[in-house]
C-alpha cells in the first residue's frame, strides 16, 4: 500500500480533481434536461461494449466500435443547446451584482405590476431576464432601448398598437436593453397544444440559457414563469413577486 502511494505524483491528484470537477459540472448542467436521458443511453452502450469484449461477442463488439467512431458528431448534434449553454457560462465572469437589493425590489415590483395590468387587459407579453449567460445574440436582433424598467414602459411596448409588441423584452439589471426580440422556439410533441408562440419561446430561451421569462397569455390573461426550460402557470401578483424575489436573491447570494 505504501509503495502504491509512493508512485502517485501530485500531478495525478490534480488531474483526478480536474476530471472529477468537469464530470460534476456536466451532471449539474444536464440534470433535468433531455441530455440526462441521452447520457444514460450512452452509458448503457459503454456497458454493453465492455460486456461484449469480456464475453468475446465479436459481432456485437464490432457494431458498437463502429458506432463509437461517430459518437462525437452525434453528441454534438444532440447536445447542441447544452453545449452552447456551457460555453456561454464559461465565457461569462460576472464581477458585480446586477443591481443592488433596493433597485432589485423596485424593478421586480414594476414588472409584477405591469404583468398584472397586462393580464387584466388580456394583452400578451414576454419579458426575459438576462442572468449569468449573455443574451447578446438575441438583443442584437431586437430594438435597442436602454431604458429604466417601469410599468408604463412595459405596458406601452406590449400594447397591440405598438410595432414591437410581438417580440420579447429583454431586461438586464434594472434596464430594458431591447424589445421586439425573437427567441428560439421550443418544439416537441410532448408540449401542450395550449402553449402559444410566447410560451414556446420562453421555454426555448430558458432551456438554452439560464434566463428567466414571464409570459402573459392574450387568450386567457394568465401569467406564467419559465425557468430552466420548465413552465409554471396561473400565477397571481403575490406568487410572481415571491418567485422573482427568490430567484434573484439566490443569484445575489451565489455571487
Amino acid at each position: 500500500m505504501e509503495k502504491f502511494f509512493d508512485q502517485i505524483r501530485w500531478q495525478d491528484l490534480v488531474d483526478i480533481a480536474i476530471v472529477s470537477f468537469i464530470i460534476y459540472k456536466i451532471f449539474i448542467l444536464v440534470k433535468g434536461t433531455r441530455a440526462a436521458r441521452m447520457l444514460v443511453g450512452v452509458g448503457l452502450l459503454l456497458a454493453i461494449s465492455l460486456i461484449s469484449r469480456f464475453f468475446e461477442l465479436y459481432t456485437l463488439d464490432w457494431l458498437i466500435q463502429n458506432f463509437w467512431a461517430q459518437i462525437v458528431i452525434v453528441l454534438i448534434i444532440l447536445f447542441q443547446p447544452e453545449i452552447r449553454k456551457a460555453l456561454a457560462q464559461m465565457g461569462e465572469t460576472p464581477l458585480f451584482h446586477r443591481f443592488s437589493s433596493a433597485e432589485e425590489m423596485k424593478t421586480i415590483e414594476e414588472i409584477v405590476k405591469a404583468s398584472q395590468s397586462l393580464a387584466n387587459k388580456k394583452i400578451g407579453a414576454l419579458i426575459v431576464f438576462e442572468r449569468d449567460v449573455t443574451l447578446s445574440e438575441y438583443i442584437e436582433i431586437g430594438i435597442p432601448l436602454d431604458a429604466k424598467v417601469t410599468k408604463e414602459l412595459l405596458i406601452s411596448i406590449f400594447h397591440p398598437t405598438s410595432p414591437i409588441h410581438d417580440g420579447a423584452v429583454i431586461i438586464k439589471g434594472n434596464r430594458v436593453v431591447a424589445a421586439g426580440c425573437f427567441l428560439p422556439i421550443k418544439l416537441g410533441a410532448d408540449l401542450s397544444k395550449a402553449y402559444g408562440t410566447r410560451h414556446r419561446a420562453a421555454l426555448g430561451i430558458t432551456e438554452e440559457t439560464d434566463a428567466v421569462a414571464i409570459i402573459v397569455s392574450e387568450e386567457t390573461g394568465s401569467i406564467s414563469l419559465a425557468v430552466n426550460g420548465r413552465l409554471e402557470g396561473n400565477l397571481d401578483m403575490e406568487k410572481l413577486r415571491q418567485k422573482l424575489t427568490n430567484l434573484f436573491t439566490k443569484d445575489r447570494e451565489r455571487k
